[in-house]
């Protein structure tokens, strides 16, 4: 155990360590994704794989309005029409400041969560002269978790309901069809229930996509919890990508309710085994606030 995170602490030291150029894509194109000037592309075809980030970013000057949407659990039966009567939703703005650099901010309705991230991309998988396996960036999100709690015996300082995620990614597209992300990340809490709780979480994230036409891909995103809080499970979500012009429609079902980093990878209370899922929805539509420096030197 002790091997294993040091070995995931590695990665993530590495993955900032490394300083190469990186190249954002647009998203959204409705044209095909593939490699262009030797860099990789639509390597995933929108910002999450489910929950999770990818390693996409938007491109500059792009500013991406995100909804995510969970209905409840399935096995609830008719009188809660399968969960369709329950939601819990995260709403979020995503801004692309640099072709490298990316900034969002949400709230979940699920814990009454704020959560605000930030995604660097150092790394672009290339081939050429420049032969890059892997394309890398890093993640470092921060929530606050604003839900009052009633069972507590003391009024907790505004410090204690924050928790915050590091994460590094790591992704490959291995040809126009299939893609693969690894993501070792750190989660920690700034307050735990008592002192035999750790203040540090381990995880290990790996996500796919699969294309099946032009406009559809098969998504699955896992979380294998090293350190494990007791009564949850770990994160698995299955989905669809559909693309529709301007839009992603992400269809799935997951056993997790929450959509920050906290909640669906550290406390997940469903169980797959026991049916306790749930289908939900994202969906994104982008907005261009800044002219590409290519388009500003043309006249109409």
């Amino acid at each position: 155990m002790i091997k294993l995170k040091a070995c995931l602490l590695f990665l993530c030291i590495l993955g900032m360590q490394l300083n190469a150029t990186a190249q954002t894509i647009d998203l959204f194109a409705e044209t095909p994704t593939t490699v262009t000037k030797d860099i990789a592309t639509g390597i995933f075809k929108t910002t999450r794989i489910v929950n999770g980030q990818s390693i996409e970013n938007v491109g500059e000057g792009i500013l991406d309005f995100r909804i995510l949407h969970r209905f409840g659990a399935i096995n609830q039966g008719g009188y809660e029409f399968f969960g369709l009567d329950q939601a819990t939703m995260r709403m979020g703005l995503d801004y692309g400041i640099t072709k490298n650099l990316m900034i969002g901010i949400g709230r979940s309705t699920f814990q009454k969560q704020f959560d605000g991230f930030v995604k660097y991309k150092a790394l672009s998988q290339q081939t050429g002269e420049r032969n890059i396996p892997l394309s890398i960036s890093y993640v470092g999100t921060a929530i606050y978790k604003s839900l009052k709690d009633a069972t507590t015996t003391y009024e907790p300082y505004v410090s204690d309901k924050f928790s915050f995620s590091h994460q590094i990614l790591f992704a490959r597209k291995f040809n126009d069809y299939f893609s693969l992300q690894l993501t070792p990340t750190l989660l920690h809490y700034n307050i735990v229930e008592n002192v035999n709780i750790p203040n540090d979480f381990y995880s290990l994230g790996i996500g796919f996509r699969q294309r099946i036409s032009k406009r559809v891909n098969i998504t699955t995103e896992y979380f294998y919890r090293i350190d494990k809080l007791d009564g949850y499970y770990d994160p698995l979500s299955v989905g669809v990508d559909i693309e529709t012009g301007g839009h992603v429609f992400q269809l799935h079902v997951s056993n997790s309710t929450g959509m920050t980093e906290r909640t669906f990878i550290n406390e997940t209370a469903g169980s797959w085994g026991k049916g306790d899922l749930r289908f939900g929805f994202n969906i994104s539509r982008v907005f261009t606030l800044k002219k590409p420096k290519e388009l500003k030197s043309l006249k109409f």
